[in-house]
């Protein structure tokens, strides 16, 4: 298999109910990693040459679901399915992080 291009993580790691901390599973994630997958089916690209996968906690929970993009380490927050296809276009079909999705400011406090 040849290497990918990208790999998009979606976190999805879920907590039982009750837990005091949300997740990014019950923030439907599950939905996105579907949307990943359908949207890459749609544009046409190759199986192996975008990965999408499914993770356990990637941290900022407060945030979620959390996305993201490798190899250039793009994060984005609180994604909503309606956000799947800027991503596929805008990153990984033109290699340039989403500017309106705000790109990496979990980690800019």
């Amino acid at each position: 298999m040849p290497k990918p291009t990208y790999h998009i993580l979606v976190c999805s790691n879920t907590r039982p109910p009750g837990h005091p901390k949300p997740s990014c599973g019950s923030q439907g994630a599950g939905q996105l990693l579907m949307a990943f997958s359908m949207g890459l089916m749609e544009r046409g690209i190759p199986p192996g040459q975008i990965l999408v996968t499914g993770s356990a906690c990637l941290g900022p929970c407060e945030q979620g679901p959390t996305v993201v993009v490798y190899p250039d380490g793009t994060w984005y927050s609180k994604v909503k399915e309606t956000d799947i296809p800027a991503i596929l276009d805008e990153h990984i079909g033109k290699g340039t992080p989403v500017a309106r999705l705000n790109p990496n400011a979990i980690w800019e406090g």
